[in-house]
């Protein structure tokens, strides 16, 4: 044996580098978690698994996605420090082999009516280069094709220092914006209804105003009063021409009310800047209803809904203007990027390319770069922004996605699951939380938590392989591989919904008639029509309740009791038992403790660094006067009642001298939904996605209408919690109600007693009905990928 071969048969030493091949957890405590401790293997593929509320998104994202990213910022310079968002250190004693993370999360995109997909991803700033430089007529520079940017000129003289001398000189400027003047880049003008901003036939000071938080004894109560541009006593319909003027349209003046200096603005625009500017779907429930009750949106007669100036809209490449390529379904405008064959300018049509494609690759080929921000579900919000990353040379990167499966047909997830397995192979880190059976196979480890949700969650019941997943004993692992089956028999229809002409973004003149009185499942792959045919021609009709996939917005001080209204008739139970004013038993008015006023703990601003948040000495964080904390009901003081359990408090409220029958059947639809477990006064903020998407579904179970509309009520839900749903929708179905699931679930699916498929594929190629019936004939007949899908996954 030659020297060369033996020095080769010898193991070479471990270099020191190497052996940083762990993330290590230890004793983690972020919300639910009970001294957590797990090494992740790095360039590895984990998937974290546990009922909602068990504590994967505490460990996941509270934990090491918070402290990379904490750690990123302190290498900062403390001025940047000071512009980024302060984050405190997690609660946890050991956090080794950390690399940067990229949190790909779940929430919803925009909340500016102005955000598109294309402005959202880059890919119009590209386009708008492109325009700049190709064309025809030349009409300015990247600006002139924005519609953010406004077209202004002006002129002046300026007094400029020269050689010691003050010099007054003109000077004159203007930009050329591609901003539609007439709606403002918003693509649509929005009409008032003046009856529905105030009833004429009263005076102000008798609250004449509709409008929410406009009242007569509020502060705009107290500028409109005191303003002295119109009589405050005087009925609005016997107002002059300028007075109604002033109260609606008036430029903003400065005035003095009570001696103090004030700004006056007309109603109108004050509403504009209040509610219109922002997405409609971000704004409370209460003024969401209003603003869609007092405006009409139509689309702008100026730019057609395009949103860009006539100039803009002038310039064009090959008959192609710089609208008609937005408005464009992405995976043709692709196909049109590829054949523009421009030297001066190959690389910006290398990148947009790159980045159109990145969008066909990950299946969301069928939008257009015109469509709004706002309107994308959550799943399609996660996957734009997944692609700023595909492209990306980073590697030994930690990429953090929250459900990446969620809103995707059984088609798609394969596709996914191949996008996570590339960012694996490349080097980096990928952290997973999931739910579908279909993505945790592909881990190359598992961490399952648990052994059931909230306080009795927070532990690592497993952790392993997927084979040793699936033979343990933990909730995950037993229900791993379970399958729906079709039902023995369907329920007969009571009647039908007609849905006529449905033209919806890519619905092809659709008419489909919904069974009334059963469970209609609609199907089929993302982007195929679903969400346009029920939310465009279904919800909103009268009798109507939709539970859609919009975020529950909640400050700290929101918690399920609050949220679901539950607060109400227990603050009046110990506001009557008591003989006291029910104010006194909420943390937010006057019962509230006066050191911390009611948050329970007092927040020290430390500028740059994490604020401190130290639980409040005076009343130990009960949030309560302790003279509130005198007055009891059935035995328990209000701060015992809210540390009650949702399962703890039903059977409180249930029976004997607490009995309250208003709280108990509010505590029974969240106990039905599967949140027995939750605490009532625990701060909505620390709630998973799932646990709020739940609680939002059991607050509308409470609505009078006859027909519900649920938009994949599987989100975040684990497999076991997925029974007690088709449960709940057995239940709503057999007391009367009609119900309408848009789901990717198979288990729904299989449970349905009709399905409706729209087809065949995405955007312009689907928009169709494919398949109308039940189950058992979408798996006999297999003309679908729907039914081929549903057909594996029962063994049909």
């Amino acid at each position: 044996m030659s020297m060369a071969e033996g020095t080769q048969a010898q193991s070479p030493a471990l270099h020191a580098a190497d052996s940083h091949d762990l993330i290590r957890v230890h004793g983690a405590r972020v919300n639910n978690l009970k001294d957590v401790s797990v090494e992740l293997p790095k360039r590895r593929l984990t998937v974290f698994t546990g009922v909602s509320g068990s504590g994967k998104s505490s460990l996941v994202f509270g934990t090491i996605a918070a402290e990379s990213q904490r750690m990123i910022n302190e290498t900062y310079s403390t001025f940047v420090q000071g512009f980024m968002p302060t984050l405190a250190r997690p609660e946890v004693d050991v956090l080794d082999g950390l690399t940067t993370a990229i949190i790909v999360g779940q929430e919803r995109m925009g909340g500016d009516a102005r955000s598109t997909v294309g402005t959202a991803t880059d890919a119009n700033a590209m386009l708008r280069i492109l325009f700049s430089r190709l064309g025809k007529p030349h009409i300015g520079s990247a600006k002139a094709f924005s519609f953010n940017v406004a077209s202004i000129s002006g002129a002046g003289a300026v007094t400029v220092d020269r050689g010691g001398e003050k010099v007054k000189e003109r000077r004159s400027f203007s930009i050329v914006g591609g901003m539609c003047p007439r709606c403002e880049g918003r693509g649509s003008v929005t009409d008032f209804d003046l009856t529905a901003l105030y009833d004429d036939s009263k005076s102000l000071s008798e609250g004449a105003l509709t409008v929410p938080g406009y009242s007569v004894d509020g502060w705009y109560g107290r500028i409109f009063r005191g303003c002295g541009f119109f009589d405050p006593d005087k009925p609005i319909r016997k107002f002059t021409k300028k007075e109604l003027h002033d109260l609606l349209h008036k430029v903003p003046t400065k005035i003095k009310v009570d001696g103090v200096n004030l700004t006056y603005e007309g109603l109108i625009p004050k509403i504009q800047k209040s509610m219109l500017s922002k997405d409609i779907d971000s704004l409370q429930p209460h003024i969401r209803a209003f603003v869609e009750r007092a405006m009409t949106f139509t689309s702008c007669p100026e730019c057609g809904g395009t949103r860009l100036s006539e100039a803009a809209r002038s310039s064009k490449i090959k008959k192609i203007s710089i609208a008609d390529a937005c408005s464009m379904q992405i995976s043709d405008l692709a196909e049109w990027v590829r054949a523009l064959k421009e030297p001066s300018v190959a690389p910006l049509l290398k990148a947009l390319g790159d980045t159109l494609d990145s969008f066909v690759e990950i299946g969301l080929g069928y939008l257009g770069l015109d469509r709004p921000a706002g309107t994308l579900s959550g799943g399609e919000a996660q996957r734009v922004k997944m692609i700023r990353h595909l492209g990306s040379s980073l590697t030994d990167v930690t990429y953090v996605f929250d459900e990446p499966t969620i809103g995707l047909h059984p088609h798609d997830i394969q596709r996914m699951n191949d996008l996570l397995l590339r960012l694996r192979d490349k080097g980096n880190t990928v952290l997973v939380v999931e739910h579908k059976p279909e993505a945790i196979a592909i881990a190359d480890h598992v961490v399952d938590l648990g052994p059931r949700a909230g306080t009795e969650g927070g532990e690592v019941v497993f952790e392993g392989s997927v084979e040793g997943l699936r033979a343990s004993d933990t909730l995950t692992g037993q229900h791993l591989d379970d399958r729906a089956t079709l039902k023995p028999a369907v329920r007969t229809p009571t009647g039908k919904l007609g849905v006529r002409g449905a033209g919806t973004n890519n619905l092809q003149d659709v008419d489909v008639d919904i069974p009334l009185g059963v469970l209609t499942v609609v199907t089929g792959v993302a982007g195929s029509g679903k969400s346009s045919l029920i939310h465009g021609s279904v919800a909103g009709q009268e009798g109507v309740v939709t539970v859609d996939q919009a975020a529950i917005r909640g400050s700290r001080r929101s918690n399920p009791a609050t949220y679901t209204g539950l607060l109400d008739p227990i603050r009046k139970a110990f506001a009557k038992a008591n003989g006291v004013k029910p104010a006194l038993f909420s943390a937010n008015s006057e019962g509230a403790c006066p050191t911390c006023n009611g948050a329970g703990v007092i927040y020290t601003d430390l500028a740059m660094m994490a604020g401190v948040a130290s639980t409040c000495d005076e009343c130990e964080g009960k949030r309560f006067q302790a003279s509130v904390l005198d007055y009891h009901f059935g035995g328990r003081d209000i701060s015992e009642v809210l540390a009650m359990s949702v399962a703890e408090a039903e059977e409180f409220f249930g029976a004997g001298e607490a009995r309250t029958p208003a709280a108990q059947k509010i505590l029974q639809r969240m106990a039905d939904v599967g949140l027995g477990y939750l605490t009532l006064g625990q701060p909505l903020t620390t709630l998973s996605g799932g646990e709020r998407q739940r609680l939002k579904l059991a607050t509308h179970m409470a609505e009078k209408g006859g027909v519900y509309v649920l938009d994949e009520p599987t989100t975040g839900l684990h497999l076991a919690d997925v029974e007690q749903l088709l449960g709940l929708l057995d239940r709503l179905v057999d007391s009367g109600k009609s119900v309408i699931v848009i789901e990717h679930h198979q288990a729904v699916m299989a449970h349905a007693d009709w399905i409706i498929d729209l087809g065949p594929g995405a955007g312009h190629d689907g928009g169709r009905i494919v398949f109308e019936g039940t189950p058992a004939e979408l798996v006999a007949d297999r003309s679908t990928l729907t039914g081929e899908h549903l057909a594996a996954y029962v063994g049909g």
